[in-house]
């Protein structure tokens, strides 16, 4: 995906999903600032280290903490897959801006999407595997 011009400034779009969290990145140039639809990142993620730190590390890694702002909006899921979301968001958006951040990127593994989700309910049992008890008689 090439990068956007929209009112003469460059944006860098990267889409990321984790169990059912979907966030959609655009990095412009700027001062490092985290915002996650419309709120200040660090409000929105409730001030947990963790998570500000996953949502980071890909800059961190590169070293471009203070260069670009993150404009996030994600949706679905719950902070943590939000979090990492959001993290796979960042680094497909830093592919975008040179070819060479990829390979430090995925020796980290932030281009890969982690797969695991919750299986469906399959009918007759209780959970997606559970059965019900058994009786004899």
């Amino acid at each position: 995906m090439q990068a956007s011009a929209s009112n003469g400034r460059v944006m860098y779009r990267g889409t990321g999903r984790r169990k059912t969290s979907v966030a959609r990145v655009r990095l412009v140039p700027g001062t490092g600032n985290l915002t996650i639809n419309g709120r200040e990142g660090a409000d929105y993620l409730q001030g947990n280290p963790a998570y500000l730190a996953a949502a980071r590390v890909p800059l961190e890694t590169l070293g471009l903490e203070g260069e670009y702002d993150v404009l996030v909006s994600v949706n679905g899921g719950g902070l943590t897959g939000q979090a990492e979301s959001i993290r796979l968001g960042v680094a497909r958006a830093l592919c975008q801006i040179a070819p060479e951040n990829r390979k430090p990127l995925k020796v980290e593994g932030f281009l890969t999407r982690d797969p695991r989700a919750k299986e469906r309910k399959k009918y007759g049992l209780k959970k997606a595997r559970k059965a019900p008890q058994f009786s004899k008689r």
